[in-house]
């Protein structure tokens, strides 16, 4: 019988604004997925067609998240782990490993190992890179619905100069987060 692994990665660390979010997946070898690779080298439409893919056939998959208070209360790493954790609490089936993109491990009481560019090498792990990644733009999207002045819909709340301009014209709204420097600044300066 062979390892039951968990693929985990998270979407979301570098943005000003909107939650951090984190998927697990764990993939069903008798139903292999096409196309699996890091999120961030598909486009939106292929990401959006892997993501029911992958809903649809591996054998269990969860999305959570860290709200915009947990990431400026704990940090981003920390925030980014904690998404990580309820991730893999929330799969209907418990791994026997926990394979994470990057360098840390959330703190998950099983098994766990960093895989550094695990989105691009591991299919368990770049399934849950574009589960994190289309859950959160979804959110993003939104966000947009209460907060068009900042363009959401267009870059998903990352610090683009639109972005930086739309928070200098409008302020800082409840979804920015506050702990993040040009966000701190905007505050600390009016």
């Amino acid at each position: 019988m062979s390892l039951v692994i968990c693929g985990v990665d998270e979407a979301g660390r570098g943005p000003l604004a909107g939650p951090v979010y984190a998927a697990a997946v764990i993939l069903d070898a008798s139903r292999p997925i096409a196309g699996l690779a890091d999120s961030k080298r598909l486009s939106e439409k292929r990401r959006d067609k892997l993501a029911l893919e992958i809903r649809q056939h591996a054998s269990a998959w969860a999305v959570a998240c860290a709200s915009v208070e947990e990431i400026d209360e704990l940090n981003i790493l920390c925030a980014s782990l904690l998404a990580m954790r309820r991730a893999v609490e929330a799969l209907q089936l418990r791994p026997q490993e926990v394979w994470v993109d990057g360098l840390h491990c959330p703190d998950t009481g099983l098994p766990s190992r960093a895989i550094v560019q695990g989105d691009s090498s591991v299919a368990a792990i770049s399934a849950a890179s574009i589960l994190a990644k289309t859950a959160r733009d979804a959110v993003m999207l939104s966000l947009h619905e209460h907060y068009p002045q900042y363009g959401f819909d267009r870059h998903k709340g990352y610090p683009t100069a639109a972005h930086i301009a739309a928070l200098k014209l409008h302020g800082v709204s409840r979804v920015h987060r506050r702990s993040f420097g040009p966000v701190r600044e905007l505050l600390q300066g009016s």
